[in-house]
C-alpha cells in the first residue's frame, strides 16, 4: 500500500490530475479516472499493481 495520492497505475499524484481513493484487502489505494475502466473491466492488468488482483474478474 502507498500512502502517496498517486494512481496506482501510471503514478501521477492528486497534485498533477483527480485520484479516488478504494479499498481492497483491508488496504487502500488510488486510481485516476483514466484507469478506474480497468479496475472494472481487466483487472487482470493490475497484476504487479494491485496484491490478489489475479483473484478478480472483470465486469
Amino acid at each position: 500500500m502507498n500512502d502517496q495520492k498517486e494512481c496506482l497505475v501510471c503514478k501521477k499524484d492528486a497534485q498533477e490530475i483527480p485520484v479516488t481513493k478504494f479499498y481492497y484487502q483491508e488496504s487502500h489505494f488510488y486510481i485516476c479516472p483514466q484507469h478506474i475502466p480497468i479496475l472494472i473491466h481487466d483487472p487482470q492488468k493490475l497484476i504487479g499493481l494491485l496484491p490478489g488482483a489475479d483473484k478478480l474478474q472483470g465486469g
